[in-house]
């Protein structure tokens, strides 16, 4: 590198005339906008296209800059226009262009936005980036906790691996040694056949050759002394016959495995907002309350479909705001606007009922076949099986937040019912046992899911008379089985749905009637004044609007239950 810098390319040298480049120029030109030294201000005003105002540099620094105006090129704006919203310079007040609007010094706006600038570097300064640095000084030692912790986990699983292999060779050689005792008593009772045979077989030999000695021989007293022993003879032994010992191994039922071998506890990552306070809590301005419920729920649409008592209506589920799709005892899904015109309608693959519809996060139908074992997308009117549940009847179902299935599924027997939750095809939770291992869910009939706001996943259960409800973890957090007193009959819930507020409804179809609880399960009010004839499926729209199936009516009703 040469030792004598160039001057042009100094990084002291800042300031240069924008004409000849003189180092130092000492004037400068607020309209042009660009720095002089006094040989080059002549040439510089001579040009009179457009206006000049050249002043000393070190008298300007503080000075404001105007903005040049994108209308009249060679003036400044030094006003602004509070109904356009922009900088305006005195020929475009004048030409009428802003006639009317409230002309401000600009100078004032420019003070305002810096107060804005300073209150926004005070909090960049003193709040965001100490909270910054303080959660990412944190993720080292998060991450050092999930080393660890993969440690753990590690070693927790291949001890439970050395315990099964353990209890596997303990089985193998109970078996063995069943085999090998049977086998030796079949082998010695066997023998013993085979030694008495033998002795038989020699004392037959025996009686030959003394019967032929005999019919060879012309001595009266030796026939006449011969005793037959035939009769005796014929009594054999009976013969042995054997049911060999065969070993006959049991199906592998993988899900059965799985729960006996253990489970992860369901993780999370929590993003949690971080929150500070800038302004002095006694001024601080409140959230705004829960919207209220007004005092008389209102049937705002009552739309007729095909449905009527032969083929009762079912389900319901939203497509959009103006869109629902239903389902009744037929294998036909039917999408109805709120006109009541039909606008589509989908078979089953199988030709079978669907038992329960839900929209996807991506707008496509899913229904559930319990005689097939399968849950269904509808794509394009194509109907694709997703999941196919072996040993299991699929029954509610449901689209979380997060994209996922929920799914309530009853065992074949009937015995058993647990919630899995799918991403795509794949089981990822399954929920069956309260925390002391008792089932959650009664063991057949009809439940409806739902996935609510905080949430938390809430399964009508028909049979139980109650609403179970468990947090995201599958972990148990109530059952509401109706409000402690009450003139209404035995709690009947069918269709369930959850809203903005995270309040929980459901359909009591015997009371003819609509409990609404809060997210931790207190009774509300009912909502019974809609002329409900058996209401069975629910669903919300984005406007908290509850969509009801009236199963005795065939309708579809539109409630509005928020102020």
């Amino acid at each position: 590198m040469s030792d004598h810098m160039d001057p042009h390319f100094s990084a002291q040298d800042v300031l240069r005339c924008n004409l000849c480049e003189i180092a130092v120029p000492p004037l400068y030109c607020d309209f042009c906008q660009i720095h002089l030294c006094k040989a080059c201000v002549g040439e510089h005003l001579s040009d009179e296209s457009t206006e000049h105002n050249v002043s000393l540099y070190r008298t300007r620094v503080s000075a404001t800059k105007y903005p040049k105006c994108s209308k009249h090129l060679h003036k400044q704006c030094e006003l602004h226009c509070e109904q356009c919203d922009i900088p305006t310079c005195v020929q475009c007040v004048s030409s009428g262009e802003h006639l009317g609007h409230k002309q401000v010094n600009i100078e004032k706006i420019l003070e305002t936005k810096k107060e804005t600038l300073q209150i926004d570097l005070q909090e960049l300064e003193n709040f965001i980036y100490p909270k910054c640095q303080e959660i990412v000084s944190d993720i080292p030692s998060q991450k050092a906790l999930l080393v660890e912790n993969s440690k753990d986990f590690t070693t927790t699983l291949n001890k439970q691996k050395e315990i099964w292999y353990n209890e596997i060779d303990i089985i193998i050689k109970n078996l063995k040694s069943e085999f090998d005792e049977i086998e030796s008593k079949d082998t010695m009772a066997l023998n013993s056949q085979e030694d008495q045979i033998t002795r038989i077989i020699d004392e037959v030999t025996q009686s030959i050759a003394c019967v032929k000695k005999l019919l060879a021989s012309n001595d009266i007293s030796l026939v006449f002394e011969y005793k037959s022993r035939n009769a005796e003879f014929r009594k054999l032994p009976p013969k042995l016959t054997y049911s060999l010992p065969k070993f006959m191994p049991q199906r592998i039922n993988s899900e059965r495995i799985n729960e006996l071998f253990g489970h992860l506890e369901a993780a999370s990552t929590n993003s949690e907002e971080e929150h500070y306070n800038t302004i002095d809590p006694s001024v601080a301005i409140s959230s705004p309350p829960n919207k209220p419920l007004i005092n008389e729920p209102r049937v705002i649409k009552d739309i007729d479909t095909d449905y009527g008592e032969s083929d009762g209506l079912y389900s319901v589920s939203c497509l959009n705001d103006d869109d629902v799709w239903t389902r009744g005892q037929d294998n036909i899904m039917r999408l109805y606007n709120l006109q009541g015109d039909l606008i589509k309608s989908i078979q089953t693959n199988s030709k079978n009922r669907p038992q329960d519809i839900a929209v996807s996060s991506d707008g496509e139908l899913v229904y559930t076949d319990p005689k097939d074992r399968t849950v269904n997308i509808v794509k394009n009117t194509k109907v694709q099986a997703v999941i196919t549940v072996e040993g299991w009847r699929p029954l509610g179902v449901c689209s979380t937040s997060s994209g996922d299935l929920l799914i309530v599924v009853n065992s074949d027997d009937r015995k058993q019912t647990k919630v899995v939750r799918y991403f795509g095809s794949t089981s990822k939770v399954s929920i069956q046992y309260h925390a002391k291992n008792q089932p959650l869910y009664s063991s057949f009939g009809i439940k409806y899911i739902s996935e609510n706001r905080n949430l938390d996943i809430c399964v009508s259960d028909y049979t139980a008379s109650a609403v179970i409800v468990v947090n995201q973890d599958g972990l148990f957090r109530f059952k509401y089985t109706g409000p402690s007193s009450t003139t209404k009959g035995s709690f009947d819930p069918v269709g369930i749905a959850t809203d903005s507020q995270s309040l929980i409804l459901t359909a009591d179809c015997g009371n003819h009637c609509i409990h609404i609880i809060d997210q931790d399960g207190q009774f509300l009010r009912y909502i019974d004044n809609c002329d409900f004839n058996y209401p069975y499926g629910l669903c919300m729209d984005t406007e908290d609007n509850l969509i009801v199936a009236d199963n005795g009516s065939g309708k579809v009703k539109k409630i509005q239950y928020y102020k």
